[in-house]
């Protein structure tokens, strides 16, 4: 490695300086948009059960936007 600014990157290529910061920096979006896509698929299927069912698996409605955050990103606010 030439300097400490040198990385690699999975295909093997190195990336150099701001390179390297646009590869993370869309990695990160791309698990943010991930999560996200999570998130709204699991609030309109948690929306799309009848009361009684949910009642069954003991959520509330008023905490469906808590289920589903939770769900996708592993944690509550």
């Amino acid at each position: 490695m030439t300097s400490a600014a040198t990385a690699v990157s999975r295909a093997g290529s190195p990336l150099v300086g701001a390179e390297q910061t646009a590869g993370t920096a869309t990695e990160r979006l791309q698990a943010w948009w991930q999560k996200y896509r999570a998130y709204r698929m699991t609030l309109a299927e948690l929306n799309a059960l009848t009361d009684r069912e949910l009642a069954d698996a003991g959520i509330s409605r008023a905490m469906l936007r808590e289920t589903a955050y939770e769900a996708a990103y592993g944690f509550s606010r």
